[in-house]
């Protein structure tokens, strides 16, 4: 058995569970915000998807990340699995958590975007710096690998 594919899979695996909580959080503060536009008569702006969507692309980082464990070298060099499949866990956990906090802070720009109409790229700046954790979590690994 090969660790380091076990490590590949629990940092995509880890990291999307991250991504569906986060999208869940924020996608729930994103309706309600519909529904007060349309209760009040007002349109419902179409931009708060973004908040609902951001937490999505920690998928991505974990699986371009799980992808780095498959590739030939990290294979033919079976001794470095547990390295692998700690890099993963410990990877996938801080991706997973960076989406679960970029959905609640989606939630709450979605909530206040929704009833004010304003501030959208302000409270996108926040989801923006919980998204860098994700990045930081993934291209560090990268680097600790090489």
């Amino acid at each position: 058995m090969n660790l380091g594919l076990i490590g590949a899979g629990l940092v995509m695996g880890i990291s999307a569970v991250g991504s569906a909580i986060g999208i869940g959080i924020a996608g729930q503060s994103v309706i309600g915000a519909w529904k007060k536009c349309y209760i009040a008569n007002r349109p419902a702006p179409m931009t708060l998807l973004a908040f609902g969507g951001a937490p999505l692309t920690q998928t991505f980082y974990g699986f371009i990340l799980g992808l780095l464990f498959m590739k030939p070298a990290a294979l033919a060099n079976p001794e470095l699995g547990s390295l692998y499949l700690g890099i993963g866990l410990a990877s996938g956990f801080a991706i997973a958590f960076s989406a679960i906090a970029q959905g609640k802070a989606g939630a709450s720009g979605a909530d206040a975007a929704g009833e004010t109409g304003k501030g959208f790229v302000n409270y996108m700046m926040i989801v923006g710096i919980c998204e860098t954790v994700a990045i930081f979590a993934m291209v560090l690994s990268m680097i600790s690998l090489s």
